[in-house]
């Protein structure tokens, strides 16, 4: 079973350079509405069996395009909403910065457990657990490699495709995932593969045919003196922009 991660496109919340988290009413702006244009013009060839989202708006906005073009109905899964970032959901990003536990969610995020919220290891657990219920679900269904969406958000996909990778949670700020890019990965008895990973461009043409099977054998800112490139919660980069270039959403 091979599953399209897409993030959501831009948010209102990256203009105002917060930490949405689940709060609700966050919508895409104009920008991010464009890129779920783009993107369901990307998808709209392909075989997709399913849609599946998280919860909120800004996955199903981003989905919205793409559903009506395929003529599929989208289906959400509580189990793919964004972290829970309890006490810190809602504030200024530039605020956070100064949080004792900003570094230890960028150095050892499988010790992460945001202030009345949850930690990053169950985020992992819990979507890692939902795509593969669906996979089984998928599998049962059509009886052979079945093609489908899941939208999500920047830190619940960069785990997921850190478990798809087979490195540590702790790694997992390595993996930069861009609003409205896809990230592939092939769900197989013996391992995951992963095909694609923060894919902006436009030919995934490769994704109609069924890929053949693999053999074991194989044939923002962190603080000052990090990287301020970097990756911070939610998935946006650190000083790549702010706003509409879709650089830092979440």
């Amino acid at each position: 079973m091979t599953v399209i991660l897409l993030r959501h496109g831009v948010s209102t919340s990256n203009t105002a350079r917060t930490l949405a988290g689940r709060s609700t009413g966050v919508e895409l702006t104009d920008h991010g509405t464009t890129q779920a244009e783009a993107v369901a013009d990307r998808l709209a060839g392909l075989p997709i069996e399913r849609i599946v989202h998280s919860p909120l708006l800004r996955c199903q906005r981003t989905v919205a395009p793409l559903a009506e073009k395929l003529g599929l109905e989208p289906v959400f899964d509580d189990r793919l909403i964004e972290v829970d970032y309890g006490e810190w959901t809602g504030r200024p990003i530039a605020e956070l910065l100064n949080e004792p536990l900003w570094k230890v969610v960028q150095r050892h995020a499988s010790g992460a457990v945001f202030p009345g919220g949850e930690g990053l290891a169950q985020v992992q657990t819990r979507a890692v657990a939902a795509l593969r219920e669906h996979d089984r679900a998928l599998a049962e269904q059509h009886g052979q490699d079945t093609l489908w969406v899941a939208c999500t958000h920047g830190d619940v996909i960069k785990s997921v495709l850190a478990d798809a990778l087979g490195i540590h949670l702790d790694g997992f700020q390595r993996i930069v995932v861009e609003p409205a890019s896809i990230s592939v990965v092939r769900y197989t008895p013996t391992a995951p593969y992963v095909w694609r990973l923060n894919d902006t461009g436009t030919d995934l043409s490769a994704l109609s045919n069924p890929p053949r099977p693999v053999s074991d054998s194989g044939s923002a800112k962190p603080d000052a003196t990090a990287d301020t490139t970097g990756p911070v919660p939610g998935g946006e980069l650190g000083s790549s922009g702010s706003g509409d270039n879709g650089n830092a959403e979440r």
